[in-house]
């Protein structure tokens, strides 16, 4: 199969589908390799280092998917993008469709088949290809929420971990999995003022056994979830419904009683954010103000640590990445259920039930 890697046109966004470690995997499997020129510079891998494993340079982006079969991206793919995508072409990449509808026309449209990461599954039902970005998004959420809570920043001017004689800041965490938990493993590194809330009994278990007396557990309740936005000074919004929306557990009128110079991290926005509040935002001009809190709202947070956020992704993705090159997709599809259920669009309809339902569109299962 022919594999194209083009370079990410997305604001602020530096990673690489594919690095050169993978394509070298994929040549020695018997594939072609395309990488656009330039897609790897972001990471500091250069197009010689690229041509070095084995793979081709194409000068631009129609080059790129013009001479392969599958496309290998990180990003949704942008307008410019969909408008080089035929019918014969594999999309694998993450797509959020929930909160796109825009994005869901075009790739109708294209006729392309089009595998999300965000719904591939494992056996337990886990999400192994967002897993990865939710443990950046998650560490990240704390380090820049820490940053934003800083006067010169326009936040209360306080310090997460607070000092001897002063409190350290009250950190709730918005939902239990895989962005939660990390966060909290870093806002407690931190010496903040822990909580998480989550909706799972059961969930709200295992992180009590796993964290023991460094954080607070509590239901995620709307009274306790109003009360908790009112009282600290960092709230992260790390819920997910896999291919569906996001639910908003932050009202806007639970947002006024937050203490002003307070911030929000809303990790969810890819799906259309947590928060009332919430609208996407880039890495270049990565938060705004409403009622004095301060949102940030980055729809590709692990862009801006993107050497690690790369390498991470290809840990996860490679191995689905060969899988469709080997046996191509309909057939990968058929013998591994967890990657179709990767599927949202082929052939013009809209084939994972979630996705379907959020943009309510029409959903087709074959």
């Amino acid at each position: 199969m022919r594999v194209g890697v083009p370079k990410e046109i997305k604001n602020h966004e530096y990673r690489v589908g594919l690095t050169p470690a993978s394509v070298a995997e994929l040549v020695a499997a018997g594939h072609e390799v395309i990488v656009e020129t330039k897609a790897g510079t972001g990471i500091d891998f250069s197009d010689n280092d690229y041509v070095a494993v084995g793979a081709r340079i194409a000068p631009d982006a129609a080059t790129t998917f013009a001479e392969a079969d599958m496309i290998v991206k990180v990003k949704e793919p942008q307008p410019q993008e969909i408008a080089l995508l035929e019918p014969r072409h594999l999309l694998f990449t993450y797509l959020h469709l929930a909160p796109d509808p825009e994005q869901a026309r075009g790739l109708i449209a294209s006729g392309a088949t089009c595998i999300a990461y965000e719904t591939v599954t494992a056996n337990d039902g886990s999400l192994p290809l967002l897993k990865p970005m939710s443990e950046v998004a998650g560490r990240m959420s704390v380090q820049v929420g820490a940053h934003y809570l800083e006067k010169e920043q326009g936040g209360r001017g306080v310090l997460l971990g607070g000092v001897p004689g002063v409190a350290p800041a009250r950190v709730a965490i918005l939902g239990g999995g895989v962005s939660g938990v990390n966060a909290a493993q870093m806002a407690v590194g931190m010496r903040a003022d822990v909580t998480i809330y989550d909706i799972s009994n059961a969930r709200l278990a295992e992180l009590d056994m796993f964290f023991g007396s460094q954080i607070k557990t509590a239901y995620a309740s709307k009274a306790a979830i109003a009360n908790a936005v009112a009282k600290s000074e960092l709230v992260i919004g790390a819920v997910l419904v896999p291919g569906a929306a996001a639910p908003k557990l932050v009202s806007r009128d639970m947002l006024k009683t937050m203490k002003r110079g307070s911030v929000l991290v809303d990790i969810a926005i890819d799906q259309g954010g947590c928060f009332e509040t919430s609208h996407a935002t880039t890495h270049q001009d990565p938060v705004y103000e409403v009622d004095g809190v301060i949102h940030y709202c980055v729809a590709n947070m692990p862009g801006a640590v993107a050497r690690t956020s790369a390498f991470a992704l290809n840990n996860a993705t490679l191995p689905f990445v060969l899988k469709l090159a080997n046996q191509g997709a309909e057939e990968a599809m058929k013998l591994d259920k967890n990657l179709a259920n990767g599927l949202n669009v082929s052939r013009g309809k809209i084939r994972h039930q979630a996705v379907a339902e959020a943009l309510g569109l029409e959903y087709s299962p074959n």
